[in-house]
Parts: C-alpha cells; sequence; structure tokens
C-alpha cells in the first residue's frame, strides 16, 4: 500500500484543535505556521506580539484573514481596519497591504492563488 503525503502539515489530523492555541506569542516577534503551501493556495497561521507587524506588500493572490485572537490594524491600499477575534476582512489581490498589532494579535491567512487558464 502506497501511503499519500499529506497536503496540510504541521497540525494533528482527525482531532477537534483550536487554531489560536496552534501558534504562540513570543516577546517582540511574528511567528507564522504554515499549514499547507502550494502554487493555488497558503495556509498560515500568525502571531504577533504587541506592536510588530508585516509591513506593506502586494500578493499575487487574494488573502483573508481570520482573526483570532486580539485585535489587528489591516491597511488595505490607503484604508485602514481594525479587525477582532471572529471576524474576517480580505485584502485583494495586487493591492498593497499590511498588518499592525497594537496588541497581541493571532490571525489565520488564507491566500488563493489565480491558475492559469488552460
Amino acid at each position: 500500500m502506497v501511503r499519500m503525503k499529506n497536503l496540510i502539515k504541521n497540525i494533528d489530523f482527525a482531532t477537534a484543535l483550536t487554531l489560536k492555541d496552534l501558534v504562540s506569542y513570543q516577546k517582540g516577534q511574528v511567528v507564522s505556521k504554515t499549514l499547507a503551501q502550494n502554487k493555488s493556495l497558503s495556509l498560515t497561521l500568525f502571531a504577533f506580539d504587541k506592536d510588530e507587524e508585516i509591513s506593506s506588500h502586494e500578493s499575487s493572490g487574494d488573502a483573508m484573514v481570520i482573526a483570532l485572537d486580539g485585535a489587528g490594524l489591516i491597511t488595505i491600499g490607503d484604508k485602514s481596519y481594525t479587525v477582532h477575534a471572529g471576524e474576517t476582512i480580505v485584502m485583494p489581490r495586487n493591492t498593497p497591504h499590511a498588518v499592525f498589532a497594537a496588541e497581541q494579535f493571532k490571525m489565520f491567512l488564507i491566500v488563493v492563488f489565480p491558475q492559469p487558464e488552460k
């Protein structure tokens, strides 16, 4: 029998888990844990210590942030939005965006990348 490689990594299978508990705060750091990464999709958990950030950048994919703990300041283009635990915001592809943690903040980031037309 050939065992298939798991498509999702760094997480237990067939176990009920709380996403925010799968990544820990570390003083003065942004901690990330990649759960899946391929040409179509990226799934990453983040824990931002207070006053940490991911500076403005662009992505070729649409990026959805699901806030898991605390609150984060999400800048998309020239507008800023505060997202709290339980809220979601989408950052459109090819648009500058940034994340700043005015307090400790955990988020789940899902990025969906465009696929070439066949």
